[in-house]
């Protein structure tokens, strides 16, 4: 499994439209939290290795409406107090 997080910039006053829908309609996000600053939430998701991951956002994040803009943040490792390092 690979871990993206995507921040995610909404229409305004939308983002808590935003943020139920992508924890509704998408298995693969297990987290969405409201955020300050330039973006309005940042979503976590976790696909299969071999996932294309620009057409996962494309056909899945980009598919929910009020959405005006993303970044995607592609996670090589996990740094955790219990496991130490996590890789694929």
């Amino acid at each position: 499994m690979r871990k993206i997080f995507v921040l995610i910039k909404c229409q305004l006053g939308k983002s808590y439209d935003v943020a139920a829908r992508l924890i509704d309609e998408i298995d693969e996000a297990p987290a969405v939290d409201s955020i300050s600053g330039d973006y309005d939430l940042i979503a976590t998701f976790f696909v299969a290795s071999d996932t294309d991951i620009g057409r996962f956002v494309n056909e899945n994040v980009h598919a929910i409406p009020n959405i005006v803009d993303t970044k995607t943040i592609i996670c090589f490792n996990a740094f955790t107090k219990d496991a130490g390092v996590s890789g694929d």
